[in-house]
């Protein structure tokens, strides 16, 4: 099998570039390069961050019987506490999501906790708060949303999301296209 053209199928229909598919395996762009031409073999381990991050399973990759998996439980769901969120974890409910054209993730931020300061882009971005009061920033407007509210954003501006409160809150939130 020539794994270095399937990753490359892979990333292209994901819709990355090399770049973004190395800034998110922390790999070097011409390593992704090299792969892809298959004029360098990833190791298991490397192999498995790539896959993981184009959506995919190893045993995904190395299967032709192409169902598609609709229900995940706890255990397929992937869990990372993020730098990028002061006081803060990810949840990425569907761990093959980066495939498809939404991502769904559960967002904990404690007291104080905020996420990164997103660029404006094509898109759509839909929230919902499961509890706590989040603070959404969108340019110079800042919008309080309360357990049981939601917010959809075509982001034209820069917008980040904030828990000014005192008490951890947790949200849904669905980026079309995947952003995490």
């Amino acid at each position: 099998m020539e794994i270095g053209p399937k990753l490359k199928r892979l990333r292209l229909l994901r819709g990355l570039t090399q770049e973004e598919l190395a800034d998110r395996c922390e790999l070097s762009k011409g390593f992704i390069s090299q792969v892809e031409r298959d004029q360098a073999s990833p190791s298991i381990a490397t192999l498995t961050d790539l896959l993981e991050c184009l959506g995919i399973t190893l045993k995904e990759f190395f299967s032709d019987d192409g169902k598609e998996k609709t229900v995940y439980t706890r255990a397929d769901m992937f869990v990372k506490t993020d730098e990028d969120l002061l006081h803060g974890r990810i949840t990425w409910l569907v761990p093959t999501a980066q495939k498809n054209s939404m991502e769904p993730i559960l967002v904990e931020l404690g007291a104080g906790g905020e996420t990164e300061e997103f660029k404006p882009h094509e898109g759509e971005e839909f929230g919902y708060v499961l509890s706590g009061t989040l603070t959404l920033l969108t340019g110079a407007t800042r919008q309080k949303i309360h357990a049981g509210e939601s917010f959809c954003l075509h982001p034209k501006t820069s917008h980040s999301i904030r828990n000014e409160g005192k008490h951890p809150a947790k949200f849904i939130w669905v980026t079309d296209p995947p952003m995490f």
